[in-house]
């Protein structure tokens, strides 16, 4: 296949995302979403299991930022990665900042790290498979695009009409887009990003069923609830994703 048929596949299935997630109405934010099990409060804090099990998200950014020093990628995916990484610092501390006090005006600053790290993702995928020009192209409106979907949720909730459509595009899609990108671009290196990229989408997912089970396993375990599980399993995935930048783009650590 062309490259330029390559490029119009990607844009036709993107299109039928978008067409697909607007045909179906607005998804309000359910009030029921704050009310997480585990309330204990500890050494002041409260949440406390919930505000601390975001540290790891923060020592893991910063450990694929001192990574980035080593880096021989190209500068477009290495400014795509470094958003990535400090997205994911963002992540831990905006996660514990809302889990402090849970509502709909903190929640923003819980979403909008996440929307960086997929975002910036997707941009520094797109930079190595399709070339550094269409990574360094696409990172500023994929950005963009990622915070004006919280920000949209945001004024739509205030609204009296809340519409997570957008963001629920933001967080899903790439999990699409990106393996169809590396399947249509293949290189050498991007066969050695599979793995941990696919064991990075797995934590992810076991992330999202550990929240669905949050209060299930609270109550059968009563020392830790589904959602802390699910910050553990989360900042797992974020750590495949260092290993994934290591193993592709810094070679003396290669194995």
């Amino acid at each position: 296949m062309k490259r330029s048929h390559k490029l119009y596949l990607l844009a036709a299935v993107t299109l039928l995302a978008i067409a697909g997630v607007f045909s179906v109405n607005h998804i309000p934010q359910s009030a029921a979403y704050h009310d997480f099990c585990d309330k204990r409060r500890l050494l002041g804090i409260a949440n406390f299991a919930n505000v601390i099990s975001n540290l790891p998200f923060v020592i893991i950014g910063i450990a694929g930022l001192i990574l980035l020093r080593r880096s021989t990628a190209p500068k477009a995916v290495a400014a795509g990665t470094f958003f990535l990484f400090f997205g994911i610092i963002f992540t831990g501390f905006g996660s514990a900042y809302y889990h402090l006090s849970p509502d709909n005006d903190t929640l923003v600053f819980d979403r909008l790290p996440m929307t960086i790290v997929f975002m910036s993702l997707l941009a520094a995928i797109a930079g190595e498979a399709i070339g550094p020009v269409a990574g360094g192209i696409a990172l500023a409106p994929l950005l963009l695009v990622g915070a004006g979907s919280v920000l949209w949720w945001h004024y739509t909730e205030q609204a009296g009409v809340g519409d997570l459509r957008l963001y629920v595009l933001v967080q899903y899609y790439p999990m699409i887009l990106i393996p169809m990108i590396l399947l249509l671009f293949p290189s050498a290196a991007g066969r050695r990003g599979w793995r941990p990229l696919l064991w990075a989408f797995g934590w992810y997912f076991a992330a999202k069923g550990f929240d669905l089970l949050d209060c299930g396993i609270y109550s059968t375990l009563g020392f830790v609830s589904g959602h802390t599980l699910k910050h553990v399993c989360a900042s797992i995935s974020t750590c495949f994703l260092v290993k994934r930048y290591r193993v592709m783009h810094v070679p003396s650590l290669v194995h």
